[in-house]
């Protein structure tokens, strides 16, 4: 086995080197700078070059990281790995394993659908294939981007017919942006929270297309704000934070709002299936498009997912340690 599953990630004892680990180790490479694929306290770190601003400003601007190009390739006692396009969030990878013959890609998390700011993700063959399962299930299903743009739109107008603000929960690193860019126009009043705002200038410095807009200020007074759209982090989406701008309705921008009964669950008023991974019809693209002989299933519906590709026959099972199994943010 070229990989292996350990109570400290995903590790290639050939190369020395651990795939996203969750916890310090000497060389990390990282797929993304999400908070459960990008940990701090590691000794060197290596990424992809678009993700490095995006990497330090998630962990620090000390760490010792190495940047590599989308499709190059560098050698590590004999192992020859590369980053390639994962489609999830700007600068997310697959990473690429070669030696002797054998190819391993550990995909990170994934999406197929092209956003429109995120490169675009690329099919890579290999004889094994690590793949996340976040909404592994039948019931996830997303609609086109520009569909749920559209319905987001209808929402924020009929909102503004009303005077009303529309505040929109997003997950601050990746969906914050992908909003921004849909919503954003000249005609147009959106808004968003300093934490957005830190990372939008972060993604702008690793060059990235990010719309200029105002930062929400809780100094704001109400007749400035109406009719407009407000992004923040879902941490910040609790009533009282709002309060003062009533009437106002709140949404929330998740694949998790697929789910029959999510929204009301959660209280929000309105809630859109948008998110930043594969749903299920995408999954099984994503496996079949690798050609990979064996299937490592990770991060979410791991059961269900596994014995779903070994009824379509193909060798499939839950990565081997817990640790890797269970999300532990809701960067989705």
């Amino acid at each position: 086995m070229l990989i292996e599953f350990t109570s400290s990630g995903i590790f290639c004892r050939t190369a020395g080197v651990y795939i996203d680990p969750s916890k310090p180790v000497s060389k990390a490479i990282i797929t993304h700078s999400h908070s459960d694929h990008a940990k701090r306290g590691s000794s060197s770190y290596m990424t992809c070059k678009k993700n490095i601003q995006i990497l330090r400003h998630r962990i620090g601007n000390s760490i010792d990281v190495t940047g590599i190009d989308y499709g190059d390739a560098v050698s590590i006692n004999g192992v020859k790995i590369s980053f390639h396009p994962a489609g999830h969030i700007p600068g997310s990878s697959q990473v690429r394993l070669e030696y002797k013959g054998e190819v391993c890609v550990v995909s990170g998390d994934y999406k197929l659908e092209y956003d429109g700011l995120t490169e675009e993700y690329e099919p890579v063959k290999c004889n094994t294939f690590v793949t996340e399962s976040t909404f592994a299930l039948p019931v996830f299903k997303w609609d086109p981007q520009n569909e749920i743009a559209e319905s987001i739109k209808k929402w924020w107008s009929r909102n503004k017919s009303k005077g009303n603000v529309c505040v929109i929960g997003a997950y601050s690193l990746g969906k914050a942006q992908r909003l921004l860019k849909l919503l954003h126009s000249d005609e147009e009043r959106v808004l968003v929270h300093s934490s957005i705002q830190q990372i939008n200038h972060v993604l702008r410095l690793a060059g990235y297309d990010i719309p200029e807009v105002k930062t929400y200020e809780q100094s704001m007074n109400r007749n400035e704000l109406e009719g407009a759209m407000i992004i923040v982090p879902p941490a910040s989406l609790s009533a009282d934070s709002f309060s003062k701008l009533e009437p106002y309705e709140n949404a929330f921008a998740s694949g998790w709002m697929a789910v029959r009964g999510s929204r009301r669950w959660q209280s929000f008023d309105a809630g859109f299936g948008m998110s930043d991974h594969a749903d299920w019809k995408d999954l099984n693209e994503a496996v079949l498009m690798t050609g990979a002989e064996k299937v490592f299933v990770t991060h979410g519906f791991t059961e269900v997912f596994a014995r779903w590709l070994k009824e379509k026959n193909i060798d499939a099972e839950i990565a081997g340690e817990k640790s890797l199994q269970v999300r532990t943010d809701s960067d989705s």
